[in-house]
């Protein structure tokens, strides 16, 4: 009797507990054409009035600093300052990329001549060693 209620005491916890790999719930259903349709249209409503919006933004901010005259050129002469400290900038990249190029062509310069010097050389040497044996022969 004992083993029995034991049976079935540890067949309810089995009955009671859930399998691991139960399938989880099922994705809620596809829209309706009509939903679809309401979305699409709130897309195409929704994108123009942004994009107005945004303008709107950005023009206030871009009106903004030219308040006053005296604030106008005080922007005028940040953005010449801006522009100023951009040209230097570049200039100096440049500056500097023109001379590692130029280093670079050198070294390929020398590391050429001293190549087309070697094999001049040998052919030279070659050209002595024939004709020495040329003139043995004669």
């Amino acid at each position: 009797m004992i083993q029995v209620a034991t049976k079935t005491a540890s067949s309810k916890a089995s009955a009671n507990s859930k399998p691991k790999s139960q399938p989880k719930s099922t994705p809620p259903p596809a829209p309706s054409r009509a939903e679809q349709a309401r979305a699409a249209a709130e897309s195409a409503v929704d994108v123009p009035v942004g994009a107005v919006l945004e303008v709107g933004d950005r023009v206030a901010e871009l009106v903004e600093p030219f308040a006053g005259r005296s604030a106008a050129r005080k922007q005028v002469r940040s953005y010449g300052t801006q522009l100023r400290r951009t040209v230097k900038r570049s200039e100096r990249r440049g500056a500097t990329a023109r001379r590692k190029a130029t280093t670079e062509a050198r070294k390929r310069q020398r590391r050429v001549r001293k190549v087309v010097e070697e094999r001049t050389s040998r052919a030279q040497g070659l050209v002595d060693q024939v004709t020495e044996q040329l003139a043995a022969l004669r």
